[in-house]
């Protein structure tokens, strides 16, 4: 088989995050999660990325239903490799943070078997014979591994059709920086350090720039705290530190100044760098897609960015730990 073009050229500026799918935090019914599927690709959201980990295969098998319902020309479809979703007993299985996760207990596997069958059990819980874009997920402490077999078994996936385009999905900025030195990739998708509060990935989106690399951006809320300072905010899924919620908070409030919404300014903030080609929105209900299908079109007014650009720069971030 021919290899297919790399779709990354053909990727919308908006996406579906998958996450919220699979139970996220809390429970979503499973009908409830296809209908947002359709509606988000109706709105124009029509490249939708998972993860086998994202509630231990939900997220994909509720993909798929949605698909079957949807013509799948024009919609763009990304999963990840890296953990193994095994069947476990009750009181073996493991849950992490979704609440939907079925008995089941996660294997991290960067090996080429394990990204194979990784891969064709995502195809079997999407059902499709093909998907358009695979990432090497999170795999900082496997580094090794995954560029000397999960690389290469994606290379030879996507010569092969199976898969358009391969890449990696991290939240760290040094394991992209190793990829880009060492492998042949199309894409990096870069979660959290490209925000309005951290702006640590810069330099990484220069260098996937200048490497004719795409970026896909994820966690452009750095997991909530730009989305709702006020209830429990996080910042990369732990509670947020007082300085960051006291930023956001400063920042909302230049943001109400301008007729702009917080998060409508965080979404649009990730196109201010050239690289970026995609943002990841997580939605697990409708009014969360129509807010990212309206803060996909929102403007924002250089003086609004000066001030929220005045608000961040005293804010210092260390890489997160690995």
């Amino acid at each position: 088989m021919v290899r297919a073009t790399p779709p990354v050229a053909d990727l919308p500026r908006l996406g579906l995050g998958g996450a919220a799918l699979g139970g996220l935090y809390t429970h979503v019914d499973d009908d409830e999660a296809v209908a947002l599927v359709v509606e988000a690709v109706r709105r124009g959201l029509r490249y939708i990325d998972t993860a086998p980990l994202y509630g231990h295969g939900t997220s994909e098998l509720r993909i798929g239903r949605a698909l079957s319902g949807i013509p799948r020309a024009g919609v763009i479809i990304s999963t990840k490799v890296g953990r193994l979703i095994e069947t476990a007993s009750a009181e073996h299985s493991e849950r992490d943070i979704f609440a939907d996760a079925p008995p089941t207990r996660v294997v991290r596997d960067y090996s080429r078997s394990g990204v194979l069958r990784s891969v064709e059990s995502s195809l079997r819980r999407l059902g499709t014979d093909r998907v358009d874009v695979v990432y090497v997920h999170d795999p900082e402490d496997h580094m090794d591994d995954a560029i000397s077999e999960a690389v290469p078994a994606l290379a030879e996936l996507r010569e092969q059709g199976v898969v358009g385009a391969i890449g990696v999905g991290t939240n760290l900025i040094d394991v992209p920086r190793r990829f880009l030195a060492e492998c042949d990739i199309d894409v990096v998708l870069l979660a959290g350090r490209w925000t309005l509060l951290d702006r640590t990935g810069e330099s990484l989106l220069d260098s996937c720039g200048e490497r004719g690399v795409a970026v896909v951006l994820g966690g452009i809320m750095n997991s909530g705290l730009l989305a709702d300072p006020d209830n429990n905010p996080t910042f990369d899924y732990l509670p947020a530190a007082d300085r960051l919620v006291a930023a956001a908070k400063a920042m909302r409030q230049e943001c109400t100044r301008a007729g702009v919404s917080l998060g409508a300014a965080a979404v649009q903030h990730a196109f201010r760098h050239p690289s970026v080609r995609t943002v990841l929105v997580g939605c697990r209900n409708r009014p969360e897609v129509d807010f990212a299908a309206v803060a996909g079109g929102v403007d924002v007014d250089a003086d609004l960015w000066q001030a929220l650009d005045i608000l961040a720069e005293p804010l210092q971030f260390a890489e997160p730990a690995s």
